[in-house]
């Protein structure tokens, strides 16, 4: 018997890219970090078949920011898609974000598993919200995908995180999509990142990810705004066609000096 290959992603978040390649995040150089995440994942490309980029991955929402991006992930040459987070332009994204192996798809199949990517963003807000459209069009995909174990991806959390600082900007209607999910058993994984920090909670049959940003992180269990010195990161997924999966974080090394006493984001 043959044995079954699963399908490999990489899930990366939070990138906080700017138009100038040498602005720092809170101490961070954004586009060096997340070249070292990218020199990983060149270490990975053959075992890699899709990646999946889940929001902020501008910090200024400039164009060039998203043409950066696109010029990094290009020697990769695997298949990208994305989805926008609170500090994207989701016009500059849509613009500038759809070549070669570049995707602004939103619904797709790929081995053997369907894949829903969700805007949870309101224009000028932190927060999340999934607007009545969304969730309608959320409803449409998933009742016209059969029984296909399906991951669904968003920028913001459904859950609150035990940060307070941070759960005031998680989806502010997350019983709506759990309604709506529990109605489709066939929905296995849901993935996320907005909180800069690996997280895993279940929910009836559902997984919920998060994952590291490729540059600053959070620090977990955080009532005010605090910065974790791990270094950046990303999440590995191997999905199988009859819906099981396995995920692992990954960090690189990169050092440098983060400005621990900043106060605000």
């Amino acid at each position: 018997m043959n044995p079954v290959f699963p399908l490999s992603i990489a899930q990366m978040s939070d990138l906080h890219l700017f138009a100038d390649e040498n602005e720092q995040l809170l101490g961070i150089p954004t586009t060096l970090s997340f070249q070292a995440v990218i020199g990983r994942l060149k270490q990975l490309r053959c075992e890699l078949d899709l990646l999946l980029l889940t929001g902020d991955l501008s910090g200024d929402g400039s164009p060039e920011s998203y043409e950066m991006v696109q010029n990094l992930l290009h020697p990769l040459e695997i298949s990208t898609y994305w989805l926008p987070g609170n500090h994207d332009s989701a016009i500059a994204m849509e613009q500038v974000l759809n070549l070669r192996l570049v995707s602004r798809r939103k619904s797709f199949e790929r081995g053997g598993w369907h894949f829903i990517l969700l805007d949870s963003t309101v224009p000028g807000c932190v927060h999340g919200h999934l607007s009545t459209k969304s969730l309608h069009w959320l409803d449409f995909q998933l009742s016209i995908g059969g029984n296909k174990p399906t991951l669904l991806a968003l920028h913001h959390p459904p859950f609150q995180v035990d940060s307070k600082w941070l759960d005031s900007s998680t989806l502010q209607n997350p019983q709506d999509f759990f309604a709506l999910i529990d109605r489709h058993p066939q929905v296995k994984l849901v993935l996320f990142g907005h909180i800069h920090q690996e997280f895993h909670r279940q929910r009836h049959a559902v997984d919920y990810l998060g994952t590291p940003s490729t540059c600053i992180q959070f620090a977990p269990l955080s009532s005010n705004f605090s910065l974790d010195p791990k270094s950046p990161g990303f999440r590995l997924l191997k999905l199988y066609p009859d819906g099981t999966w396995e995920s692992s974080v990954e960090r690189v090394p990169f050092s440098c000096k983060l400005d621990l006493a900043a106060t605000g984001y």
